[in-house]
């Protein structure tokens, strides 16, 4: 399998050239599948905590295929789960810990990256979000009034009016925007290649285009064995880290749901350009509708822009050609000529890839001593430090199992997700939110009440 056509992968400095494929039997103590952010920094921490530990990543194609090497390019301390459900959930001392270690993240991530002289063009310059109805206006604002209530200083989150925008970032019909200082910006594959680079550096042995068909349990005499076309792999600890691909894993049709998010990127923009838009400190954007939108600007100005709305497809099925979808593309398009109606250029490139949705839209760490089974995963396109953060709580489980750090006690850690019902009822549920949402979008934009599409979304999301 190749990597896939996208403006990352496009603007990496050299060709990439997939590793050896496994052939033939091999006996590690872990053995990884999947080579994306999660799998990657698992093995960099358990490396660097002990340089003789015989670690072997099985990825289907090259490392940073997946969603690792697709995404946005926010290193953000965001948590896919809103913060009244986490607190009702797990309390208000859990909530508060996890705020303040995803928080601290972004900065350690960006530590790595250079600690390891990776150039994954990591700027952080926070990160906006646009009010830009009424209805939104009213939304953004009560959420910072209740993040300042839970704790969050201004320093951490805060309002910014219509005339302040334009010393961080300003788009079109703009009436206010969040801001929040806890995002960088990265180029998602340079960081994904450059890790797969470092690991094999540390000594792990990276296999590519080595897909994994079958994952045997250990049990008390057995170790547990992953087996790919090429050969196998025993190992004491078997880490799944595959995101989005989950389910195409035998019995993993209902551990997650893959939902697609797809991508377009501007030809590189003019000074001039930007210094009408702003976002000199390279700040990611979005808005306050309910159609999640995302962007950036780029190392060489361009507008990375991206967003949901693709259709979830019968069965949890993961196919390439889900990847591109013309009807997203256009509206996306439409979007950004929306926010930044200046620009007049050409859109460059259009991809997309599946992440990966948990019932219960938390992610989550195990491992199980018994069968020597363990995974990370479920980020809801929030991975690129979240990803960090579980490595390291794996890290932790694996090498110190008695051990009560800052990572093991996170409220997702050892956590066991709902699994998703039988279609079709998950493909009429995922469907209907994509379709409420884009109601509530087109009925908000002049509305002076939050609308019906609205209140029946959060219901469905169980808000």
């Amino acid at each position: 399998m190749q990597p896939p056509s996208s403006l990352w992968w496009s603007s990496l400095d050299d060709d990439v050239t997939a590793r050896r494929e496994l052939a033939g039997d091999i006996d590690v103590d872990v053995a990884i599948i999947g080579g994306g952010y999660t799998g990657l920094w698992t093995a960099r921490e358990l490396l660097r905590r002990d340089p003789h530990v015989r670690i072997a990543i099985l990825e289907k194609s090259v490392c940073g295929y997946g969603a690792s090497g697709r995404n946005g390019g926010w290193a953000s301390a965001l948590y896919p789960l809103g913060d009244d459900a986490v607190i009702a959930r797990h309390g208000g001392g859990a909530f508060d810990h996890l705020r303040r270690l995803l928080q601290r993240a972004v900065d350690e991530l960006g530590s790595s990256l250079e600690e390891d002289s990776i150039d994954a063009h990591f700027v952080k310059g926070g990160s906006l979000r646009f009010a830009r109805t009424p209805l939104q206006v009213s939304r953004l604002r009560d959420e910072v009034d209740a993040a300042h209530e839970k704790g969050q200083s201004e320093s951490d989150v805060r309002w910014l009016g219509e005339t302040e925008l334009y010393d961080f970032g300003y788009v079109s019909g703009a009436q206010g925007a969040t801001y929040t200082p806890h995002c960088a910006r990265v180029h998602p594959a340079r960081l994904a290649r450059g890790l797969s680079d470092v690991v094999e550096r540390l000594g792990a042995q990276v296999f590519e285009n080595t897909a994994v068909t079958k994952i045997e349990k250990g049990a008390e005499t057995r170790r547990p064995l992953v087996v790919s076309v090429g050969g196998t792999v025993r190992a004491d600890v078997v880490v799944r880290a595959t995101e989005g691909f989950t389910p195409t894993l035998p019995g993993e049709r209902r551990g997650v749901v893959p939902i697609y998010s797809l991508m377009i990127a501007t030809e590189p923009q003019s000074e001039e350009f930007w210094h009408d838009a702003g976002f000199g400190n390279c700040e990611t954007f979005a808005d306050g509708r309910h159609t999640i939108i995302y962007g950036q600007r780029t190392a060489d100005n361009r507008i990375a822009f991206g967003g949901r709305g693709a259709p979830y497809h019968f069965g949890s099925s993961v196919e390439e050609r889900f990847d591109l979808n013309s009807k997203t593309f256009l509206a996306l398009e439409h979007t950004l000529r929306e926010l930044f109606p200046t620009f007049t250029g050409a859109i460059t490139h259009k991809w997309g890839g599946p992440l990966a949705l948990p019932r219960d839209r938390e992610p989550s760490v195990t491992l199980d001593r018994i069968t020597g089974l363990a995974s990370a995963g479920g980020y809801t396109g929030d991975g690129v430090v979240l990803s960090h953060v579980c490595a390291t709580a794996l890290a932790d489980l694996i090498t110190a199992p008695e051990a009560t750090t800052d990572h093991v006690v996170l409220p997702f850690v050892q956590h066991q997700p709902r699994k998703w019902e039988l279609e079709p009822a998950r493909w009429l549920g995922i469907n209907a939110g994509r379709v409420l949402a884009a109601r509530a979008d087109r009925v908000e934009e002049h509305a002076t009440a939050p609308s019906r599409a609205s209140t029946l979304l959060q219901r469905l999301l169980g808000e």
